[in-house]
């Protein structure tokens, strides 16, 4: 890609529509000192110094899908409760639409907890049901309506239950009717349910565990074979494989072709994986080829895991970094 091509490609993004279907959380952050151990268990005793929370799961996706100049439309389901108006409370600071978020009195809104001390976890707690949401019919009915200019639809599952079967299966249907592309980040629950997707994103856990398969991931003749069973199981167009600290490989009609990763950072931490798809999804709207996706995609992640904590991509340094690869 010529300077010119990138820069078209970026400022294209400013017009785009994206929607992103899958479950949201709130992260939440304690940050303490360990100065003893407790004397009613073998534990340490947190003195905690600050708490923080975050939009997590699709809705970070959502965050950087904005810090990249489109329009992110985030349909989930929250629960009726303190979280969930601490979470719509988020939604509305960050100036991101609601439209698509149903409150639902009979789940609790996801909020992970993560204790942090002397620059490590310590401790995560989850809070949260996972059990497949009861409003089906009526959360494809708003995602129906939601559809009218898209320019590119996420599905992103965390297991926590908006991604059902009948959900996946409508929405792709609903999105190959309009000619809208489709990329998803699975987890193990639904794997295989996404059938005719254009792009499907696991990472090294997920592809073994979803396909039940034990491979070498240092031999690129093995991420080809794996990657190229997976694509014929879910009659996807591309597989774009994350390798932790090894970058991102991508399976396409164009063939296999691995990026190995940027200054060696780790790709599936940190909230690097929302960023992935977040920049997957937009090059993948505005017609880039599989390859140059994943090689963007790959410098996106690098660029974010530099970063403390979990922070949306700045897309001018994106921009900028492009430049220079190409």
């Amino acid at each position: 890609m010529t300077e010119q091509e990138i820069r078209k490609v970026f400022s294209s993004f400013n017009d785009k529509k994206v929607l992103l279907i899958g479950d949201a959380m709130i992260d939440k952050y304690i940050w303490g000192e360990v100065n003893r151990m407790s004397p009613e268990a073998p534990v340490p005793v947190v003195e905690i110094n600050k708490e923080e929370i975050r939009l997590g799961g699709s809705a970070n996706c959502a965050l950087n899908i904005k810090s990249l100049g489109a329009s992110p439309i985030l349909c989930t389901v929250i629960g009726d409760d303190i979280n969930g108006s601490k979470f719509l409370k988020l939604m509305k600071d960050s100036d991101l639409l609601t439209d698509g978020v149903f409150v639902d009195d009979n789940r609790k809104t996801t909020v992970k907890t993560r204790v942090i001390s002397e620059g490590k976890h310590q401790l995560r707690m989850d809070d949260e049901d996972i059990h497949p949401i009861k409003i089906e019919d009526q959360f494809i009915n708003t995602v129906d309506s939601l559809l009218k200019d898209t320019s590119v639809i996420i599905l992103q599952d965390y297991n926590k239950g908006v991604l059902t079967k009948k959900i996946i299966k409508t929405v792709i249907s609903k999105a190959k009717k309009r000619g809208i592309p489709t990329i998803v980040d699975p987890k193990k629950d639904n794997f295989l349910e996404y059938q005719e997707c254009d792009i499907f994103k696991p990472n090294l856990k997920e592809i073994k565990e979803g396909i039940n398969i034990e491979f070498d991931e240092s031999k690129d003749e093995e991420l080809q074979k794996a990657t190229s069973l997976l694509k014929e199981k879910i009659n996807a167009k591309s597989i774009l494989l994350t390798l932790s600290g090894k970058g991102i490989c991508v399976n396409s009609e164009n063939g296999f072709v691995h990026t190995p990763a940027y200054g060696g950072s780790v790709i599936d931490v940190s909230g690097a994986g929302d960023t992935v798809i977040s920049v997957a999804s937009l090059l993948l709207s505005t017609g880039v080829i599989p390859e140059n996706i994943s090689k963007i995609s790959c410098l996106s992640g690098g660029i974010v895991c530099q970063k403390v904590g979990v922070v949306p991509i700045d897309k001018e340094e994106l921009l900028s970094e492009t430049i220079k690869i190409f």
